[in-house]
């Protein structure tokens, strides 16, 4: 194994970024798409957007399957895996429904184009937050490894 993953818990914190990656350029390049009236922009957009949708559908599973094993207190579940599972599934829906308007209308939308990209934007937000729950619980609670003393108190 990799020395730097022989600390992991589980294959989620590898797999996580990719979605982060793939969804935060589709969404700018759906954005320089629309002010630039890009039609290679917009099919950039349109891959960036798909493989995002699949990379996330690998990072949703496995985040679900490594929910119950992951070694943090109950009050780090409780106010941030909590959250941070809540926010990546509305996340999921979000690009789910994005991804199953874009297919038939690919690269981008012609009806509806600022509901689209204001859902996008809206799907970029909540990853974030979701993610910085994430972050958290990796970096303030050690939730991705073994490298520390377990489990660690949640703390405001």
């Amino acid at each position: 194994m990799l020395p730097g993953a022989q600390h992991l818990q589980n294959v989620h914190p590898l797999v996580i970024h990719f979605p982060i990656a793939f969804l935060m350029g589709a969404a700018l390049l759906y954005v320089a798409a629309w002010l630039l009236k890009s039609d290679r922009f917009a099919q950039s957009a349109f891959v960036m957007l798909v493989l995002g949708t699949l990379s996330l559908a690998v990072a949703v599973a496995t985040g679900l399957y490594a929910e119950q094993g992951v070694m943090v207190h109950l009050s780090v579940r409780t106010q941030l895996l909590a959250p941070h599972k809540r926010l990546m599934l509305v996340t999921s829906g979000l690009c789910a429904v994005l991804t199953a308007w874009a297919i038939p209308a690919r690269p981008f939308p012609k009806k509806g184009r600022w509901f689209f990209l204001f859902l996008v934007l809206a799907m970029i937000g909540v990853m974030t937050v979701g993610a910085d729950f994430g972050g958290r619980m990796v970096y303030d609670y050690n939730a991705g490894g073994t490298a520390c003393r377990q489990p660690i108190q949640f703390t405001k």
